[in-house]
C-alpha cells in the first residue's frame, strides 16, 4: 500500500503537468477505491491507458490491493487524495 500511494504521488504532479487537469486522475482513483467496482470492470474503465497484459494484470493487482483494504482505511485514502486535490501544489491545475 506504501508504494502505491508513492506511485500516486508521484504520478499526480506529471498528470497535472501534461495539461488536461486532474479530473482523469481524480475519476481512476475514485474508481480504484470503489468497493462496489470490480477488477474487471477496472481493468476495462482504464483499458486506454494499458496497453500490454502486464499492463492490464499490473492494474487488476492494483485494484485488488484496494479491494483488499477495510473501509475506512479506503476513507482515508480518498481523504488523502482530496487534501492532495487541493493542496496549494495542485491548485494551479
Amino acid at each position: 500500500m506504501k508504494l502505491l500511494m508513492v506511485l500516486t504521488l508521484a504520478a499526480l504532479p506529471l498528470h497535472c503537468y501534461a495539461g488536461s487537469g486532474c479530473q482523469l486522475l481524480e475519476d481512476v482513483v475514485e474508481k480504484a477505491i470503489d468497493p462496489e467496482v470490480s477488477v474487471p470492470e477496472f481493468q476495462q474503465y482504464v483499458q486506454e491507458f494499458t496497453d500490454s497484459d502486464a499492463a492490464k494484470n499490473a492494474v487488476g493487482e492494483l485494484k485488488q490491493c484496494f479491494l483488499n483494504q477495510s473501509n475506512e482505511t479506503l476513507q482515508n485514502f480518498d481523504l488523502m487524495m482530496q487534501t492532495i486535490y487541493d493542496s496549494f501544489w495542485c491548485k494551479p491545475f
